[in-house]
């Protein structure tokens, strides 16, 4: 699980890169501020966030996706 967490600061700009080249390169729009905050906020919502929940057992450091929640370090 140590390298899950290294990548996952890296996932955002990569989602980033990406959905540029989806919305650019395949669908052939130009560059303007819509698409860019189209890209960004997609990239954004879809990109893990790491939480910590304290619990009775002890504190677990959770990630969460759109639609998935593990925990990843149970202390």
């Amino acid at each position: 699980m140590n390298i899950f967490k290294k990548i996952i600061p890296f996932l955002f700009p990569i989602l980033i890169i990406v959905f540029g080249l989806v919305i650019y390169k395949i669908m052939d729009y130009e560059p303007n501020f819509y698409s860019i905050l189209i890209n960004i906020s997609l990239a954004y919502i879809l990109s893990p966030k790491f939480k910590t929940v304290i619990k009775q057992s002890g504190e677990e450091e959770q990630i969460k996706w759109l639609f998935f929640k593990k925990v990843i370090d149970n202390n």
